[in-house]
């Protein structure tokens, strides 16, 4: 079963309620129980015109991926600086070079960090993104036009690399990244952020505003589970 982070784990206080807590443990035992079997080999996904290859303990395309993906086509522009923040296999640095940006891909998991390359060169565009190592902003200096970040939904700790892309302990890194996004951004800078309320929505909003961004959904989609509503949304955060 997953575990609960250390008490008081960076501040953070669940805004949902205990029985919505409970369910999520349960959708999230099954998702890391049926992403270890479907990830055991490697997958090969076309989406958005790319093709992507993802290996084991690397986190998959799911069928709400376009949320982001397609806000980060129209939302990309030519020129612009991206950073592409916990990129997993890469998708979204990909689409935001193909859109004309230069983009910084970076992530913890070494296995992402080669995906993320292959999967550059795969599509055509290894000329426009760097990959590297950084934990959050630990090795990123750099400002940019546009920040993607496709956070863990939940806040449990992880027992391995594969539940690292589904769950951050204590929302830590989620948090250290909104308190230090202003000092990366340009003045034009702004964000792109992926959540749902399969994870506590309500402390991700909680952070944006207290770190005094404006933010607005620009793509939504959602449905019923198990007598619950789930919504899966994608933030213009600026």
């Amino acid at each position: 079963m997953v575990a609960d982070p250390p008490d008081g784990a960076d501040g953070y206080t669940p805004t949902i309620s205990e029985e919505y807590v409970e369910q999520l443990r349960r959708w999230h035992e099954t998702a890391y129980s049926e992403g270890k079997t479907a990830g055991a080999a490697e997958r090969s996904f076309e989406y958005l015109g790319l093709t992507i290859v993802v290996p084991p303990d690397v986190m998959p395309i799911t069928p709400v991926s376009h949320l982001l993906g397609e806000s980060v086509q129209a939302t990309a522009r030519p020129g612009d600086r991206v950073l592409d923040m916990g990129t997993g296999s890469g998708v979204n640095a990909i689409l935001a070079a193909k859109a004309g940006a230069s983009v910084l891909a970076v992530d913890i998991n070494e296995h992402s960090l080669v995906a993320a390359r292959d999967n550059a060169e795969r599509n055509g565009v290894d000329d426009l993104v760097e990959v590297r190592y950084s934990d959050v902003f630990s090795e990123v200096e750099e400002a940019f036009d546009l920040i993607v970040f496709d956070p863990p939904f939940r806040w449990f700790t992880p027992r391995d690399l594969f539940e690292a892309a589904m769950t951050d302990t204590g929302y830590q890194a989620m948090t250290r990244f909104f308190r230090e996004a202003h000092g990366h951004l340009s003045p034009r800078g702004r964000m792109l952020v992926f959540f749902g309320t399969s994870g506590d929505l309500g402390y991700l909003e909680q952070l944006m505003a207290e770190e005094g961004y404006h933010f607005e959904v620009v793509a939504k989609d959602g449905g019923a589970r198990d007598g619950w509503t789930v919504e899966y949304l994608t933030f213009l955060v600026e």
